[in-house]
C-alpha cells in the first residue's frame, strides 16, 4: 500500500513538473526596424507576442522593442545574429549591403505580386533559399507581414522625364535603389522616423514609404504632393529573424507555437494593411485634394525595367546563388502570372468595363 502511494506521488510529481503552470517561464525580446506604435508594420510582432504568451499560458514571454528603444533601425540583424536579441522584425532587402540576395525574400522591382510570392515561399523553393541565405548569419528567417504593392513614393516635382530623375535625392531602399541610382539618383537610407523632416527640410527630394495605410501618417502630403504608383516593389514582405541557437534550445511545443504565431500574424498583417488603406485613401481623396496621383511615363518605365534588368544580370554574373535564384524565381513567376492574368486581371478589366464596383 505504502509502494502503491510512494509511486502515486511520485507520478504526480512528475506530471506537475510537467505542467504549464510548473514550467520555467522563457524571455525573450524581439528588436524592430520601425517604432512599435507604427502599425501595421509594427502588428505582426505585437500579435506573435500576444499568441505566443497565450498558447504557453504565460511562460513564453517576448517582449517586443520597437526602433525608438534600440535606436538602430537597421541593425536588426546584426542584433538578432549576436544573441543580444532572439528575435527581430525587419525588412530583408535593407541587408543588400551583406548579402545580395536578401532581396528576394522582401520583393523585386517588377516581380510578383503578393500571392504569387506567398506561393513561392511556401509551394516553390522561396523557404528553401530563405534558409540557405540565413544560416551563414546563424539566423532563421520567415515571412513576417506583406503590404502588397507598394506606391512609387511623394516627389517634389512632377517626373515627367528620365531626366528629372538625375541629381534627385530620394530615400528608396533595396534593389529599387539600386534601379534609381543607375537611373542618376543621389539615393539615402533613412530610417522611418527621420522622413518627413529630411523631406521637410530638402534634405531630400523625394521618398517612397508604404501605401496610404502608413503613408497618411506621415504627413508626406504636406510637402511633397506628387503621390507616384508603384512599379519597384509588388509585393513587399517582412521579415522575422530568430537567432538559431536560441529557437533550438526551446521545448518542441514552442517551437511550433512561435512558428504557427508568425505565419498567422504574416497573413493577418496584409489583410490589416489592405483594409486600413482603403480608408486611408478615402479620406485623403476627401481632406487632401492637394494630392496629385500620377503613373510614371511609359519611358520612364521601361528605363526602370531596362536597368533593373542590368543590375540583375551584373549580379547573376559574379554570385551564383543569385543566379541560381533569379532562374528559379523567374521560372515560378512565369507560370504563377498565367493563371493571375486569368483570374484576377481580366476579372477586374470586366468589372470596369460593366461598371462594377464604382
Amino acid at each position: 500500500m505504502k509502494k502503491s502511494l510512494k509511486l502515486l506521488l511520485l507520478a504526480a510529481s512528475v506530471a506537475l513538473l510537467a505542467s504549464p503552470a510548473s514550467a520555467k517561464t522563457i524571455r525573450w525580446r524581439m528588436a524592430l526596424s520601425w517604432p512599435s506604435t507604427l502599425t501595421p508594420l509594427a502588428s505582426p510582432p505585437m500579435e506573435v507576442a500576444k499568441l505566443v504568451k497565450e498558447m504557453s499560458k504565460g511562460k513564453f514571454i517576448i517582449r517586443v522593442e520597437g526602433a525608438e528603444k534600440t535606436k538602430s533601425a537597421l541593425g536588426v540583424l546584426d542584433m538578432v545574429k549576436s544573441g543580444s536579441y532572439q528575435m527581430g522584425h525587419t525588412g530583408s532587402y535593407y541587408y543588400i549591403g551583406k548579402d545580395p540576395n536578401t532581396v528576394w525574400f522582401t520583393t523585386i522591382p517588377w516581380g510578383m505580386t503578393t500571392a504569387e510570392q506567398y506561393a513561392w515561399f511556401y509551394y516553390g523553393n522561396g523557404m528553401k533559399y530563405m534558409k540557405k541565405v540565413y544560416d551563414k548569419f546563424g539566423v532563421y528567417s520567415y515571412p513576417g507581414g506583406n503590404t502588397g504593392v507598394q506606391m512609387g513614393g511623394w516627389f517634389r516635382k512632377e517626373i515627367k522625364t528620365v531626366d528629372d530623375l538625375k541629381g534627385l535625392k530620394m530615400r528608396i531602399p533595396g534593389f529599387a535603389g539600386k534601379v534609381m541610382a543607375k537611373l542618376g539618383v543621389n539615393v539615402v537610407n533613412i530610417p522611418g522616423g527621420e522622413l518627413y523632416t529630411s523631406l521637410d527640410r530638402g534634405t531630400i527630394d523625394a521618398l517612397e514609404w508604404v501605401g496610404p495605410a502608413m503613408d497618411i501618417k506621415m504627413g508626406f502630403y504636406k510637402v511633397a504632393p506628387y503621390y507616384y504608383t508603384g512599379w519597384h516593389e509588388p509585393a513587399s514582405e517582412m521579415s522575422f529573424f530568430v537567432n538559431q541557437k536560441a529557437f533550438n534550445k526551446l521545448p518542441k511545443k514552442y517551437q511550433v507555437m512561435l512558428i504557427t504565431a508568425m505565419k498567422a500574424a504574416s497573413a493577418d498583417m496584409y489583410i490589416e494593411n489592405f483594409a486600413k488603406s482603403v480608408d486611408a485613401w478615402q479620406k485623403m481623396i476627401k481632406e487632401y485634394p492637394g494630392i496629385k496621383v500620377k503613373t510614371f511615363p511609359i519611358p520612364v518605365l521601361k528605363a526602370m525595367k531596362k536597368a533593373t534588368d542590368e543590375i540583375m544580370q551584373e549580379y547573376a554574373s559574379k554570385n551564383p546563388l543569385f543566379k541560381e535564384i533569379w532562374t528559379d524565381y523567374q521560372s515560378y513567376l512565369k507560370k504563377a502570372r498565367t493563371w493571375t492574368m486569368m483570374s484576377e486581371y481580366y476579372y477586374l478589366k470586366a468589372s470596369k468595363e460593366v461598371g462594377a464596383g464604382e
